[in-house]
């Protein structure tokens, strides 16, 4: 049986949108309320979060970690991923920051340890705690196809309806927020032809 080589143009539409944030689940000792909680070994912190890609000024503001112990000469420090090179602590009031533009495609969130000690003495007051920074999407990512040709064909006098080919684009952007990673296609040229749905 003959066929006819189909040859027609995919235009690839990025479905960029504003997209809710990703409700993030309460982490390790972190509070899962808009207020403070009161936590284990009486470390007091909001989630800790940051949106990749800030186009402002650095350093970035992450969040606070804050021990109830009450004592003069107590100082914050914080251990762990990139800990004291893109993440620092302000000693005294427990502000965390980042120092470098993150990117959540390279990775999306870091584990860290808060210590709370004895600056005259460096004896601890507190016993350690982990926390994790989260990097927030920005929807920032283009969809991009899996390979650079697809080829298709179909028997000539097939019906209306017969499947030519198949499509595939991938978007890296964080697919659990609404919109963010969400492909959709659209043929460009033959589309008296043919036609494509969202599923490619």
């Amino acid at each position: 049986m003959s066929h006819l080589i189909l040859l027609f143009s995919l235009l690839l539409a990025p479905a960029f949108a504003d997209g809710g944030r990703q409700k993030s689940s309460a982490q390790n000792l972190c509070s899962n309320d808009v207020g403070h909680k009161r936590q284990k070994r009486d470390w007091i912190w909001n989630q800790m979060h940051i949106k990749e890609e800030i186009d402002t000024p650095l350093p970035h503001h992450v969040g606070k970690i804050t021990s109830s112990v009450r004592n003069n000469n107590a100082k914050y420090i914080i251990e762990g991923e990139y800990a004291n090179t893109i993440f620092k602590v302000e000693e005294t009031s427990g502000d965390v920051y980042a120092f470098e533009r993150l990117d959540r495609e390279k990775k999306a969130e870091y584990e860290l340890t808060a210590l709370i000690i004895d600056r005259t003495n460096n004896r601890s007051l507190e016993r350690p705690s982990k926390f994790i920074i989260k990097v927030y999407d920005i929807n920032d990512n283009a969809p991009v196809f899996v390979q650079k040709v697809f080829n298709g064909s179909v028997p000539e006098m097939s019906p209306v309806g017969t499947s030519v080919t198949k499509v595939t684009a991938v978007d890296a952007d964080d697919p659990t927020v609404s919109g963010h990673a969400t492909v959709t296609y659209q043929v460009t040229k033959g589309g008296e032809y043919f036609t494509i749905d969202d599923s490619g």
